[in-house]
């Protein structure tokens, strides 16, 4: 087993585990196409979702779900992230009851396949912690053999100053158990109790959650805040080598038994932590989350200039082919404001935050060491947080923001991922925030499935403007091999106003100002030189919004406009 070194240096004499995880493989066998490796092109996208994201009276949520996808994104849109579909009681499913069971309000295993049958398929694995309603927990708390460190917990009053919080909530929770009163580790909030990945037992139970989510069709595997799996007192209990090792045992298992399968890890951090996750390119993570991209994004079209974010992009690498960023926008939580620092100075973040709140968004915060507290994420939803829901500016130069920043999205090296009220041009929902207490349910409102079909087909409306703009950005990737992920990347010097990203035979453009940009074709590679190609016999366009030009290729963007060009090679022999 080409763990069994790693095994030793967490768990000392591993003879006992090794034979326990040959049993669990064979109990939960991948299905047979995840058994060869499937490398990631163009076409891979992934939609970000809840499963009861749609509501559609007498029908089960994943049945509405399944069907509207089918009938709306199938061809555009090969993936789907379900958003944690067990049983839960509480952070919209991230406390987790029963980890192999599916939330009898949203449906059944059935439904699940079904959609796998149409869409590859990604789980989310919240095994940082579990519900404190759980299963899990209760064996715990009635301290059955082989639960009795199940989870985190400390004794008497150890010093957890050094410890990294995410959220401005008590570190530890008490709990009456059969052996007294016990403190235990609580990171998120006292309803999602730690696991305790040390213990053997876990680190097996743990392992079968995973083989068993691959077995019913998961191709991809979300570590939900894995950075914070293992604890050491007296250390930041976050980014621990335990913590990669862990994760380098978890993919070297499923290379074994799954090696189509690809993990991905969220780490919401500063951005040299998040690449971490790599590890050596060839045995951690298979894909990170980008999650510097929202805030830089988000930077750029505030500020209507380019330079933060092409600098940062020109530092992007990856250490292997077997490795991609998965980027995105918008996501079912906040854009966090942790990535971004590093990269943005403190007024540039403020600046955010101010912005955010002037758009009706809400603001999380984190504790410090130092007893101080700042902003940890933005509660918007990320076309509020581009453009002012209260202001009188014509709701289509609102879109075309919108989709100019989805344009750098889908144009940057990686495999992108668009939350599914990204993809229909949704507003915040303030209300349900406030009804609820929960700042994040500002971006995660349930909507009517039949209502949302009659707004997309309403020609010319908000929701269907985004969707018809998204959709065309979608299909025009999916047929140019230049937005691979194996393909390099290189911005392009240009003005502050535009963003141009070179990838192969396809240049993306993108004006990120409201006033309209004239560009003369910049110095572009071209068979391995530099050289400077005329625009009329080299490059064709392939995509340009909001409103094609009468000269094509044209020498002007429009406001928020947007220009992808491949490179004729017609027209490059008719030249030559």
């Amino acid at each position: 087993m080409k763990c069994e070194a790693l095994l030793h240096d967490l768990y000392g004499d591993s003879s006992a585990l090794q034979p326990a995880i040959a049993e669990l493989v064979k109990k939960f066998p991948a299905p047979e196409r995840f058994r060869t490796r499937r490398a990631l092109s163009e076409r891979d996208a992934i939609l970000i979702t809840y499963g009861d994201q749609l509501r559609e009276e007498g029908r089960p949520p994943f049945q509405v779900l399944s069907g509207f996808l089918a009938r709306w994104i199938r061809d555009v849109i090969p993936a789907v992230h379900i958003l944690p579909f067990y049983p839960s009681s509480s952070d919209d499913g991230f406390a987790v009851m029963d980890y192999v069971a599916v939330d009898p309000e949203l449906g059944t295993w059935e439904d699940v396949a079904d959609l796998g049958a149409s869409f590859d398929l990604m789980f989310d694995a919240v095994v940082n912690h579990a519900s404190a309603q759980g299963d899990w927990f209760a064996k715990f708390l009635r301290q059955e053999p082989g639960w009795q460190d199940a989870f985190v917990t400390v004794t008497e009053n150890p010093d957890l100053s050094a410890v990294v919080r995410p959220r401005a909530l008590p570190l530890l929770t008490t709990f009456e158990t059969a052996a007294g009163p016990q403190k235990v580790w609580t990171t998120f909030s006292a309803d999602q109790v730690d696991i305790n990945i040390q213990s053997p037992e876990m680190f097996l139970r743990v392992l079968g959650v995973l083989l068993d989510y691959v077995s019913r069709g998961a191709r991809f595997i979300r570590l939900d805040a894995i950075a914070f799996l293992w604890k050491t007192l007296g250390t930041t209990c976050i980014h621990l080598p335990e913590t990669h090792k862990i994760i380098q045992i978890w993919r070297a298992i499923l290379e074994e038994s799954a090696p189509g399968v690809r993990l991905i890890t969220e780490t919401n951090v500063p951005h040299t932590d998040n690449i971490s996750y790599f590890g050596n390119g060839h045995n951690e993570a298979h894909l990170v989350y980008n999650f510097a991209l929202p805030p830089l994004t988000l930077h750029t079209f505030l500020t209507g200039s380019t330079t933060a974010l092409a600098a940062w992009t020109r530092t992007l690498s990856l250490p292997s082919e077997e490795t991609a960023f998965f980027n995105f926008l918008a996501s079912h939580d906040g854009i966090g404001m942790n990535p971004a620092r590093g990269i943005l100075s403190p007024p540039e973040i403020d600046r955010l935050v101010d912005s955010s709140i002037s758009h009706g968004g809400l603001v999380g915060y984190k504790n410090n060491p130092d007893g101080t507290r700042s902003p940890y994420e933005l509660n918007i939803s990320y076309f509020d947080a581009l453009s002012d829901p209260a202001s009188e500016e014509p709701v289509a130069l609102q879109v075309s923001r919108f989709l100019a920043a989805h344009a750098i999205l889908l144009a940057l090296r990686g495999v992108p991922g668009i939350y599914f009220h990204s993809l229909f041009g949704s507003r915040g929902n303030r209300a349900a925030a406030e009804e609820s207490g929960i700042p994040r349910r500002i971006n995660r409102e349930k909507l009517d499935g039949p209502k949302l079909e009659q707004e997309l087909q309403a020609e010319g409306f908000l929701r269907e403007s985004v969707f018809s703009g998204l959709r065309t950005l979608l299909a025009a990737r999916a047929s140019q091999v230049g937005f691979s992920p194996s393909t390099p990347q290189e911005v392009i010097d240009s003005p502050a106003s535009l963003f141009i990203l070179q990838r192969g035979d396809v240049l993306t453009m993108v004006n990120v100002t409201p006033e309209e940009c004239a560009f003369s074709l910049p110095m572009l590679k071209n068979g391995g030189q530099k050289t400077l190609a005329p625009v009329e016999t080299v490059w064709k366009v392939l995509v340009e919004l909001p409103t094609p030009s009468k000269i094509s290729p044209p020498r002007s963007i429009a406001p928020y406009g947007i220009l992808w060009l491949v490179k004729d090679s017609a027209g490059s022999r008719n030249r030559a």
